[in-house]
């Protein structure tokens, strides 16, 4: 008796998704996405305007791009990721379709639908591909995880503590600056 085999899927099936729809496609399975909470695009965007402000003081190359922008982080058409936020620093990376290859940081602000997918999969797919950094915001936990994947170091922070970006000499977030104390 034959084992039945799941499908596997590819870029274009993601691409043929109606437009209000989204998916993640990663090792060819496609998994499908809530739309973000207040709360969620409350830190989203104030991590957003910290990190941009930061790279524009210092006149910097490096780019900060939010979902849905795609990564495309390998060559094959069976991995299609849109994390929260990410920092490229090298521009010849970033196509009007989605980055191609490894962004330099990469943070997902967690969701009950994400959970599992932030710790797990997604964090395994940007240690292997080459992101340097790696931030898991999860305002239900109080946690903030740092993975320094290029010095294999590991953090964890709270939302009371000041977290150093790692991919920048001297830029650090203070976490008890962002009030979401009315946004659950």
């Amino acid at each position: 008796m034959a084992l039945s085999q799941e499908k596997t899927y590819t870029i274009e099936d993601i691409f043929a998704l109606p437009e209000n729809v989204r998916a993640e496609l990663i090792d060819g399975q496609i998994y499908y996405q809530a739309s973000p909470t207040r709360t969620h695009q409350h830190i989203t965007g104030w991590l957003h305007l910290k990190i941009g402000n930061y790279i524009n003081s210092k006149s910097g190359k490096c780019k900060v791009l939010f979902a849905p922008y795609a990564v495309f982080l390998s060559e094959n058409n069976k991995n299609y990721l849109e994390p929260d936020l990410m920092v490229v620093c090298d521009e010849s990376k970033l196509t009007e379709e989605g980055c191609k290859g490894a962004p330099d940081l990469i943070i997902e602000v967690v969701s009950p639908s994400t959970r599992n997918m932030d710790y797990g999969k997604k964090m395994i797919k940007y240690l292997n591909s080459g992101v340097r950094e790696y931030w898991i915001v999860d305002r239900e936990k109080n946690r903030i995880t740092v993975h320094y994947f290029e010095k294999e170091e590991y953090s964890e922070y709270t939302f009371s503590d000041t977290v150093k970006v790692r991919i920048f000499d001297n830029f650090e977030i203070n976490f008890s600056e962002l009030d979401i104390s009315s946004k659950k």
